[in-house]
Formats: structure tokens, C-alpha cells, sequence
């Protein structure tokens, strides 16, 4: 509703006041691009890492406001429709996982294919869209928010490497928490013994 509100009013209502507080945008969304993404690692909880990268993702769209271009804004348009279904449907998910394990904390979940296979493999492709995998919306999302910044006016040479690198980074670390969120590991390690050895005793309870 935030992102919503900055475009309908500021840019249409108060352009040249956002136009002179664009620089800000761009900085509150860099920084907030590079906090989030580097403390929700730190997070132990399934919900506060899903919060956190949803921060994280938020300053894409900030980003893409502040550029104060039509191709920034389309991006930020599209991010805030892609964050806004994936965001809600892990937020559906953490909570649905939670009422059938009763476990809230990664470390006591220990891999969720082997008692929730299903909300498993559904929570591992919203994970893929999530960390802005090539295809899904979340990456076209994000790669026309990247153009809007290089082909913006309204900034240097060097903010504009500067925010690029800054994207890049974020980048890189949403894999990190997104992965790590599903215990990859050990979630493929029991999918295969599952797979490979259906005489076993793992038991699928949905």
C-alpha cells in the first residue's frame, strides 16, 4: 500500500517535489536492499526470514520509483504485484507448515519433505520465485527495474554503478536465505531415500 500510495500520489499529484526527493528514494532503497537481505540469514524463524526478505524486496521497488523513469516504474508496478503474491502465499505457507509440524524455528524442522511433502514442494518453487529466478516474475520484475536505473536521467555515471552493485549484492544473498529457508540439503537427501527406498520407514502425512 506504501508503494502504491508513492506512485499515485507523489509521482502524479507532487512530481516535482518527487522529483527533488528522488535522490532520497534511491538511497533509502539501497540500504534497505543491503540490511534486510544481509540479517534475514541471522533469522532462526521461518516467518521473520520470509518478513525480512520481503524488506529486501521492497527496495527493488523503491528503486524503481525513485528512478523517475517509465521503464523504473513498470518495473516497480510489476514488482510490487509479484512480491505482493509470493510474499502472501510463503506467509500462507509458514503458517499451514506450522499447524501440521508445530515446529515454527528452521533448526527443529530438519528438512520439511519428509512430513509435509506437498507444502514442501510448493514452498520450494515460491522460494525459486522469491530469489528472482530467470523466467519467473520476480526476475522480469527485477531486471526492468535494473534498466530503469541505467537509462534514468536524473543521475550520474557513478550512483548509477554505485546502485547497480548495491542490486547485485542483493542478488546474491537472496539465494542464500531463500535456500537455506527450505534446509535444501536435507530436504533432497529424504526425497531421494524416499524415492530410491519406498520400503522405508518415512511416513507422509498429507
Amino acid at each position: 500500500m506504501g508503494a502504491y500510495g508513492l506512485i499515485r500520489i507523489n509521482m502524479e499529484l507532487l512530481p516535482h517535489a518527487h522529483s527533488i526527493f528522488s535522490p532520497w528514494f534511491m538511497i533509502v532503497g539501497t540500504v534497505q536492499i543491503i540490511y534486510a537481505a544481509s540479517t534475514s540469514p541471522g533469522q532462526r524463524n521461518l516467518k521473520k526470514r520470509i518478513a525480512y526478505s520481503s524488506v529486501s524486496h521492497m527496495g527493488f521497488i523503491i528503486l524503481g520509483i525513485g528512478s523517475i523513469t517509465d521503464t523504473g516504474l513498470n518495473g516497480a508496478v510489476l514488482q510490487i504485484i509479484s512480491h505482493g503474491l509470493i510474499s502472501a502465499a510463503l506467509f500462507f505457507l509458514a503458517g499451514t507448515s506450522y499447524d501440521r509440524i508445530r515446529f515454527a524455528y528452521l533448526d527443529e524442522m530438519g528438512g520439511l519433505a519428509i512430513p509435509i511433502p506437498k507444502i514442501f514442494t510448493l514452498f520450494s518453487i515460491l522460494s525459486m520465485a522469491s530469489l528472482a529466478l530467470p523466467g519467473m516474475s520476480g526476475f522480469v520484475a527485477e531486471l526492468i527495474v535494473f534498466f530503469g536505473i541505467i537509462t534514468s536521467q536524473k543521475f550520474f555515471l557513478m550512483p548509477k554503478i554505485v546502485i547497480t552493485f548495491v542490486m547485485a549484492i542483493g542478488m546474491i544473498l537472496t539465494p542464500i536465505y531463500s535456500l537455506s529457508m527450505l534446509d535444501i540439503k536435507i530436504s533432497i537427501r529424504i526425497w531421494i531415500l524416499m524415492h530410491l527406498h519406498p520400503d522405508s520407514n518415512f511416513a507422509i502425512t498429507n
